[in-house]
């Protein structure tokens, strides 16, 4: 069986084969009603979609779940924005997984040693950070992706993600407002940070400017049209 890094299936929006890291399944569920496989685990058949809100939003606008399924099904007219809580509640999932291995720090003098020391793979900031903690983080960051570079570490820049507010990572983690957090080497920040990147992708969160661009949205493949779900 393929590795999941090796399988594409089509949008049946825009009839583009993309790998499966760059779309989002949706599943028939109880009674016909369609509802975000984010995981791709769901039995059945199933709807692949580009991994973007606008994508979600017009394929729901175009009936494009209905016509790919060749039968009527029910889906809801905020379907876009269910998906992203979706991803939003599995990234917080992971990050909680990240914390209980010791992968997850946060506060901003433990964040930057983790910077500075090279083990953060990931650095993540509350949307609702101050302006002036958030430009020296991304400076620390600008920093230590120089200093890969410069010392010849393969692979892309460590990411910068803007995806959750303070309020949201606290409480997902049992923490007082988290601000500026950091997932550092191991498994399961790895995952988080692969949650982490499809979530920036489907709300097109724009990357730091001292991010590889490749670093937390992944490249798309070129497409051809294909009938696998």
């Amino acid at each position: 069986m393929a590795r999941r890094a090796d399988m594409t299936r089509t949008c049946a929006l825009t009839r583009m084969e993309m790998p499966v890291e760059a779309l989002v399944r949706f599943a028939v569920g109880p009674d016909d009603v369609l509802v975000p496989d984010v995981e791709a685990r769901a039995e059945g058949r199933g709807v692949w979609i580009t991994l973007s809100h606008a994508a979600v939003a017009e394929a729901v606008k175009k009936k494009a779940f209905a016509r790919s399924l060749k039968a009527p099904v029910t889906v809801a007219d905020d379907l876009a924005e269910l998906t992203r809580l979706r991803l939003e509640q599995r990234l917080l999932s992971a990050l909680g997984m990240a914390r209980k291995a010791g992968q997850f720090v946060t506060g901003a003098t433990k964040v930057k040693s983790a910077l500075e020391s090279m083990d953060a793979i990931a650095l993540l900031t509350a949307t609702d950070a101050a302006e002036d903690g958030r430009n020296k983080m991304r400076g620390t960051l600008k920093a230590l992706n120089y200093a890969r570079r410069e010392q010849g570490f393969g692979g892309a820049d460590v990411p910068h993600f803007e995806l959750l507010s303070s309020v949201q990572m606290g409480l997902a983690l049992g923490l007082e407002n988290v601000i500026h957090a950091a997932l550092t080497t191991g498994a399961a920040a790895q995952s988080a940070v692969d949650k982490a990147r499809r979530l920036a992708r489907y709300t097109a969160q724009p990357l730091d400017e001292h991010t590889d661009p490749n670093g937390a949205s992944g490249v798309l493949l070129p497409a051809e049209q294909d009938e696998r779900r």
